[in-house]
């Protein structure tokens, strides 16, 4: 039976600034990307989310990102690959801490933002958090944007990487994200994403915003948990991927 993996971002919300619904998103997802402090999360409010998890046996990941609350992550840092290593250990760390308090352990990491976006192509900033990973646990999983030349840099450093597609962004006819800055790059309509889901699923493509089919290879499908509607987006794909036969189910283990 085919497999896939639902994940979302959560633990963004900040002392009284409430973002997404943890609970409700825990209860879908396989997967929880959880803030680590840098562009979200109080420590109070990662650790709830973090014990909500451990409940709900869901796998908990370090959604690492550049140190930018202000920006919510979304901005360029053209940052020394030192200083990018360290963030990226000491948020990995503190997620840790939190996590083995929680009941739970982080078993993989998924850059939010920014940092995403920039090293899936550029390769300086790539090395810089692919050599925090090995530095810390090499049996951390990366996981990267489908198609993107971070797949190949970190396997050929030894990690174990998960492909990722994006169920309510829209895509260019080259596979990459349709920038955030333009019109019809975050899709709201659950049914349609759904569907386009589905077909990914079982075909490999998704329809780019032309109109075209671009292949895309995905082992992980995210839902963008601060998404209007988000909740409703992951409850329409989660119900027609079961239709379809489709198991949604971790790519790392679940800790008992």
């Amino acid at each position: 039976m085919p497999t896939i993996d639902l994940n979302s971002d959560l633990g963004e919300s900040f002392g009284q600034w409430r973002m997404g619904d943890d609970a409700a998103m825990l209860d879908i997802v396989t997967s929880a990307n959880v803030a680590c402090g840098f562009h979200a999360g109080d420590p109070a409010g990662i650790l709830r989310t973090l014990q909500a998890a451990a409940a709900r046996g869901v796998a908990v990941g370090a959604h690492v990102a550049y140190p930018d609350l202000v920006g919510f992550g979304r901005r360029n840092l053209d940052i020394a690959s030192d200083e990018l290593s360290a963030d990226v250990l000491y948020q990995i760390g503190a997620l840790q801490a939190l996590a083995r308090a929680a009941g739970t352990r982080v078993t993989y990491v998924k850059p939010h933002g920014a940092l995403y976006n920039t090293i899936a192509q550029d390769e300086r900033q790539a090395q810089a958090v692919i050599a925090a990973l090995r530095q810390l646990d090499e049996g951390l999983v990366l996981v990267c944007l489908a198609g993107s030349p971070l797949l190949g840099w970190a396997r050929e450093a030894g990690l174990t990487c998960v492909a990722e597609a994006f169920a309510d962004r829209a895509y260019t006819p080259e596979g990459t994200l349709v920038s955030r800055r333009l019109p019809g790059a975050v899709l709201h309509d659950a049914e349609l994403i759904a569907q386009r889901m589905l077909r990914l699923v079982q075909d490999g493509v998704v329809e780019a915003i032309d109109g075209s089919l671009t292949p895309i290879e995905a082992e992980s499908i995210c839902v963008h948990g601060d998404s209007p509607g988000a909740v409703d987006m992951a409850r329409a794909l989660r119900r027609h991927l079961e239709l379809a036969g489709v198991t949604p189910r971790a790519f790392t283990e679940v800790p008992s």
